[in-house]
């Protein structure tokens, strides 16, 4: 078990604002995250990040995501949950736009980086070390929203970041 919770802490880049949104997810004994699950956290990241918005007015075009392969999340699996529960809402008609993080390993007796298997035991291909440290593969974070407001035509993105408990 890599970690036993997660936690979307979405901000804007104004000076002194606090986090927009939490959201956990405990995984006991390990248990896979599922995207509906990921989708009810993002959509209230998502609107906590409208609530301190100037305008509440927002309309969210574009989501990007950055999802690491190693959190078990089905691109397809999330992009048809999000679909089907912003439909109706503000924001029907927002994509998300999910780039997936490849799953890389540091081998701390070689110093070498690799992509672990679940067929190679996460070990290490040079020298069969366990896997030790997880260089990329644990991501879940919003990387930036494409919205614009009423009063705009123009879209702007905000960059948001994300940071673990």
């Amino acid at each position: 078990i890599w970690w036993s919770a997660v936690s979307f802490h979405v901000s804007s880049h104004r000076a002194g604002s606090a986090p927009a949104a939490t959201c956990r997810w405990i995984r006991p004994g390990g248990d896979p995250m599922h995207e509906v699950d990921m989708t009810k956290c993002l959509l209230l990241a998502l609107q906590q990040w409208r609530d301190q918005q100037e305008s509440s007015q927002a309309m969210v075009d574009t989501i990007y995501l950055d999802v690491g392969r190693f959190t078990c999340v089905e691109p397809d699996q999330l992009q048809f949950t999000f679909q089907a529960a912003v439909t109706g809402t503000w924001l029907d008609g927002a994509q998300l736009q999910i780039e997936e993080i490849p799953f890389v390993g540091r081998c701390l007796v070689c110093n070498g980086t690799y992509s672990p298997t679940p067929e190679g035991a996460y070990r290490s291909p040079c020298c069969d070390h366990p896997l030790e440290e997880i260089v990329s593969g644990r991501e879940l974070r919003i990387r930036s929203i494409d919205y614009r407001t009423s009063l705009q035509s123009a879209v702007e993105s905000q960059a948001l970041s994300l940071q673990r408990v």
